[in-house]
């Protein structure tokens, strides 16, 4: 079992903390909401270009709160959006937020062959680096597909100059996971300083249940939300790792059709509470960028 591994060592480091209070790493998947999984069927990535783009808008709302919360978070941005909003990725930065890489196209890690995946966080990472003039260290996978089909991509993006993922969802779900993993910061890579930081989850008897945002935290109430990150940082002591999309906070974007129960489910429900229960989010816990929270490399 993966979790078991020998490899697989485990990353102590002191948690931070602000005010008495344990700080965690809020984190941001900049992608439109044509580019989910759940729409994947009904937009084809030809067509991508014809979309009303929204993903700008969007994340200035999320910026916008974040200031008023005097919050710092990492923004995993995907290369297709950057080159077409440059002035979204400046602002990021500008506003003293951690600029990281969501790979180029929004293609799964694990349909990727590792030609093809380097190609892809090389590209990202050199457009990010060239748009902001900052360095990028900081990857995340398309739904969260590193598993264990897939390991190979650890070395890749260790030897691309990536210092740390968080590609690693430790749950069992239909499209997505790795139950066997590590439920916190880990060294994925025999000898190197490569560190992998797996979203939130908390154990429930043989189980981890997912607690780091997404659509766990915007399909279910928001006390659920929030006494898992507490669980995790009372119970564990351990940071915990919040992540959201700008699209769900905004219940005004296209119904795409035909869509699926499951996928409508999924993708639209409560688009008009996220905003809501971010800024309650945002007030009842620290927050910070993830670098800032697990500091890579000490």
């Amino acid at each position: 079992m993966p979790g078991t591994n020998p490899t697989y060592r485990t990353k102590c480091f002191e948690p931070l903390r602000q005010g008495g209070r344990l700080v965690n790493a809020m984190s941001v998947d900049v992608e439109d909401y044509f580019q989910v999984q759940a729409l994947a069927g009904a937009i084809d990535r030809k067509d991508w270009d014809r979309q009303p783009r929204r993903v700008e808008d969007n994340t200035n709302r999320i910026l916008e709160l974040f200031a008023r919360h005097a919050v710092k978070a990492t923004f995993f941005t995907l290369g297709w959006i950057a080159e077409r909003h440059p002035t979204l990725v400046r602002r990021i930065v500008a506003e003293g937020h951690e600029l990281a890489s969501h790979g180029s196209e929004h293609r799964r890690a694990d349909h990727q062959d590792a030609d093809s995946f380097r190609q892809d966080i090389r590209r990202s990472k050199a457009l990010l680096e060239d748009l902001s003039g900052v360095q990028v260290c900081g990857y995340r996978a398309p739904t969260f597909s590193i598993s264990d089909r897939n390991l190979w991509a650890f070395a890749i993006l260790a030897d691309e100059g990536y210092t740390y993922s968080s590609s690693v969802y430790p749950v069992q779900r239909d499209n997505y996971g790795m139950p066997g993993a590590p439920r916190f910061a880990f060294f994925p890579l025999v000898g190197m300083a490569f560190e992998e930081y797996p979203i939130t989850t908390v154990r429930l008897g043989q189980r981890n249940l997912p607690g780091g945002g997404g659509g766990f935290f915007r399909l279910l109430p928001y006390t659920l939300s929030r006494a898992a990150i507490s669980t995790v940082n009372t119970g564990d002591d351990k940071p915990a790792i919040f992540y959201l999309h700008p699209w769900e906070i905004d219940p005004g974007q296209p119904r795409v059709k035909p869509l699926g129960f499951k996928s409508r489910l999924r993708h639209y429900l409560n688009l008009g509470k996220t905003a809501g229960r971010l800024d309650r989010l945002l007030s009842d816990f620290a927050w910070d960028r993830m670098d800032r929270v697990f500091r890579p490399g000490t």
